[in-house]
């Protein structure tokens, strides 16, 4: 039976989800209920737009010259991409067929053993997390910490390249104390060769809007440019490439 994969929107010139010019594939589907989220409109499993394998590809192969020249490729993202791992599975073999660099950027909530496949064929994982406090980790998404630990502990015993990604949130994500304890726990990660710190922004607050959905950070300020910096000096100590985007 052919696997279908529910698709949310697609972006043929990403430059901020790996390195390169990307080819993002937004999957639908989320078992995360962060309160900082863009894209709640990808939460549900249940809509999107249908593809079947090769309906992607042949949007993927539209934009290789693209990909190759720039040192892009295609980046899984979401939504939790890993949602639909079996059908990312079909699509990452195809890719590295023809020769096209795959990401992943994920929560690391989801582990099964079509997530262990998909991996196999990944250059590189951009995993997010949220927190380092497992209280506020599970306060802001609704789950654990403890699964996007063990997947970042996997990734460094199969040497797969991974981007660490924070969100910094004023009175939310933004405990300096917590910061710098994740940054000691990634020195002993030599797989990890990019931290991106990312800033809170309201670009999103107009579709939980739209989708009738209580929004609970109406009045949390973006952060400012010292407190990010602040966040990436800390993180700078243990030696990785800290980037602020």
């Amino acid at each position: 039976m052919e696997v279908i994969g529910r698709i949310h929107s697609l972006e043929s010139f990403g430059t901020v989800d790996g390195p390169g010019i990307r080819f993002v594939v937004f999957m639908q589907g989320c078992v995360l209920r962060c309160q900082f989220c863009h894209n709640p409109d990808t939460w549900d499993p249940a809509k999107g737009e249908e593809y079947t394998v090769e309906q992607l590809m042949d949007e993927i192969r539209k934009y290789k010259s693209y990909m190759e020249f720039s040192g892009g490729g295609v980046t899984f993202t979401g939504g939790e991409p890993l949602m639909q791992a079996e059908f990312i599975l079909e699509v990452v073999k195809r890719c590295k067929q023809e020769g096209i660099s795959v990401a992943l950027d994920t929560s690391g909530f989801i582990w099964n053993n079509y997530v262990q496949e998909v991996l196999k064929y990944t250059d590189i994982v951009l995993l997010d997390i949220k927190s380092y406090d497992p209280l506020v980790y599970k306060t802001v998404t609704g789950v654990s910490l403890a699964p996007t630990l063990k997947l970042l502990e996997y990734l460094r015993e199969e040497n797969i390249e991974t981007w660490v990604r924070i969100i910094i949130v004023p009175n939310l994500m933004d405990d300096l104390e917590s910061i710098r304890e994740l940054s000691n726990y990634l020195d002993d990660f030599t797989n990890v060769s990019k931290i991106e710190l990312l800033g809170f922004h309201k670009m999103g607050e107009y579709k939980w809007k739209e989708l009738g959905m209580e929004y609970q950070l109406y009045d949390t300020p973006e952060p400012t440019k010292e407190l990010m910096n602040k966040v990436k000096e800390i993180l700078k100590t243990n030696g990785k490439n800290v980037v602020v985007s």
